[in-house]
This record gives C-alpha cells, sequence and structure tokens, in this order.
C-alpha cells in the first residue's frame, strides 16, 4: 500500500470491521502511523463538544446593525423544543485561559444562555484574521447581511487593518464592489448608519444616493438624526432610511429655512447653551457644566409649561 493510502486506510478499515472481543485486541500500534491513528480518533471525539454559555464571550466584529426580537424568539423556542441542531464556532479565548470566543453562532449562544442549556460548539484555534473570515463567510452563507450591514463590517475590518482582498473573501464579494462599499462608509457618518439600522430593503443604488447627497450637504449630524427620530419615530429603519433621504433631498426648497444658532444665556448673562432650528426640528441643547439641574426641572415641568403656553395662545397682552 503506498504512503498516500495508508489514512485512507486506516480510516475505510475503522468504519468498515466490528471492534473485536476484548481478549483478541491487538496490542497498540506504535510509531508515526499509531500517532496519526490516535490523533484522528481524538479530533473525531472532540468534533463538538459542549460548553457552558457563560464561558463564552463575545468576538469578532459588529455584524448585524439591530436585532429582531421575534426572530429571536422564534430561534429560541425551536431550540428549546427541537434541540440545538447545527453546532456554533468558538476559538480559545487569546487572554482568558479557560473561555472562549464566539466566532460566529452569537444568536444561539444567547438563546442557550437563556434557556440554560449547554452550547454545542466546534473549538478551532483561529488567528484575529481567520476569525474574521469564518464569521464574515458563515453569516453571509447563512443569512444574507444587508447592503449597509456588509458595508458596516467592511468599514470595520479596513479600521483593523485588512486589505481588500480580505475584505472580499470574508463577504464573499469581488473588488468592484468593495470598494462602493467603502466608499459609502467614507462618506456615510457611522452614528447615522447605526441610527438608521439594517434598512434590508434598501439597496447599494440608494445608499450611494444618500452618500451623494450627504457630500453636497453641510448639514449638521445631530440635526439629521434628531430629525429623523421626529419623523421616523417607532417605524421601520426602512422608513428612517426613507425619511433621511427625503429631508436632504428636499433641502434646496428648504434654502430660506437653514438652520441657525441661537444662544441661550441664565439669569447672569452667562452661555447656557442653544437653539438650533432647522425645517422639521427645533433643537434645545443646554451645557451640563452650566445647566445645574435646569435640564430634569424642565423635563418634568415641560407638560404643564406647553399647557400653560397653550390655554394663553391668542390671549391680549394685560
Amino acid at each position: 500500500m503506498s504512503r498516500k493510502n495508508i489514512l485512507q486506510g486506516l480510516i475505510e478499515g475503522a468504519a468498515a470491521s466490528p471492534a473485536p472481543p476484548q481478549a483478541e485486541r491487538p496490542r497498540a500500534t506504535k510509531g508515526a502511523i499509531g500517532a496519526v491513528s490516535r490523533s484522528i480518533a481524538d479530533l473525531k471525539a472532540r468534533a463538538v463538544i459542549e460548553i457552558d454559555p457563560q464561558l463564552i464571550d463575545a468576538g469578532g466584529l459588529q455584524d448585524r446593525l439591530e436585532t429582531d426580537a421575534a426572530e429571536d424568539a422564534d430561534l429560541a423556542r425551536s431550540i428549546a423544543t427541537y434541540g440545538q441542531q447545527v453546532p456554533v464556532l468558538v476559538r480559545p479565548h487569546p487572554t482568558a485561559p479557560e473561555r472562549f470566543q464566539i466566532v460566529y453562532g452569537r444568536r444561539r449562544v444567547l438563546a442557550l444562555r437563556d434557556l440554560g442549556q449547554p452550547v454545542k460548539a466546534l473549538v478551532r484555534d483561529l488567528d484575529d484574521r481567520e476569525a474574521v473570515l469564518a464569521q464574515g463567510q458563515e453569516n453571509t452563507a447563512r443569512r444574507d447581511l444587508s447592503f449597509i450591514e456588509k458595508v458596516n463590517f467592511a468599514r470595520q475590518m479596513v479600521d483593523a487593518g485588512y486589505d481588500r482582498k480580505a475584505i472580499g473573501d470574508a463577504l464573499s464579494t469581488d473588488k468592484t464592489l468593495i470598494s462602493r462599499m467603502i466608499s459609502v462608509a467614507e462618506r456615510i457618518p457611522t452614528p447615522l448608519i447605526e441610527a438608521i439600522g439594517a434598512a434590508p430593503g434598501i439597496g447599494r443604488d440608494r445608499w450611494l444616493a444618500l452618500a451623494e447627497l450627504l457630500q453636497r450637504s453641510d448639514e449638521d449630524l445631530d440635526l439629521l438624526i434628531g430629525t429623523m427620530n421626529l419623523t421616523a419615530a417607532g417605524q421601520r429603519s426602512d422608513d428612517r432610511f426613507e425619511a433621511v433621504l427625503a429631508y436632504l433631498a428636499g433641502r434646496r426648497r428648504r434654502a430660506r429655512l437653514r438652520p441657525s444658532n441661537e444662544p441661550l444665556k441664565d439669569a447672569h448673562g452667562l452661555p447656557l447653551g442653544d437653539v438650533r432650528r432647522g425645517g422639521a426640528a427645533v433643537i434645545l441643547r443646554l451645557r451640563r457644566d452650566r445647566a445645574d439641574g435646569f435640564e430634569d426641572w424642565l423635563i418634568e415641568n415641560l407638560p404643564d409649561l406647553h399647557r400653560r403656553w397653550h390655554a394663553n395662545r391668542g390671549k391680549p397682552e394685560q
């Protein structure tokens, strides 16, 4: 038998032949072949192990911009009924002995933690690069990330020093699309992306259109996010995207209503904050170092102040 067939022969022989009685068991094989055989048996026995979910820590990059409570609840019910069908992938924690870092399968780990059940896991010795590649490929294969989630993942990889080939491999995407993703990430501020969310119904072209509008705009980021929160409060991430796009697209028609700052002063004439007026929102900002609890009083008494203002509207001055 040739050397290259030795391993195959060992595996096939073990699968085809029943274990002999204890008295007839041959003595242990010595040497290199015996070591290989024992290693194979050890790996097969340890292919999937059970781990206390409390020993598994977060790791890798953020791949989801938002969670779906209904989907998470469905997953937990499925695991409670049928058990964990697909193992997660973890690696030994690089700095904490006896602990692990999740590579992929975060939702399953969280569900099993809530259920108080052990996690079925594959354990692999992966460096940071290998872990990120495995995370990206698994998420792409199991459930498509939205375009902006891929953009956010690519941005994190760029920040971590990965080249575009590695990013393309992780997201199973060609270099041309990776370049467009990175361009979007560079032109749309991360806080705005996170405020909008995954927006699964919004594709590449519309995010590129938003990036173009932002590049031509000097809109204050806080005001933009505040406007979105007012006009799309409680709505889906797709609707939040639409609110931002509509606001920026109509900005030229609101040229006369461009945001302006009005300083606020306290009773002694000292700076207290400012008021910023925009086309769809008025934002009151108070300096924490000067407010001295006034902000809490204002929030508590705002309903009464508004009621008094409403009651006095239109009354002539005394």
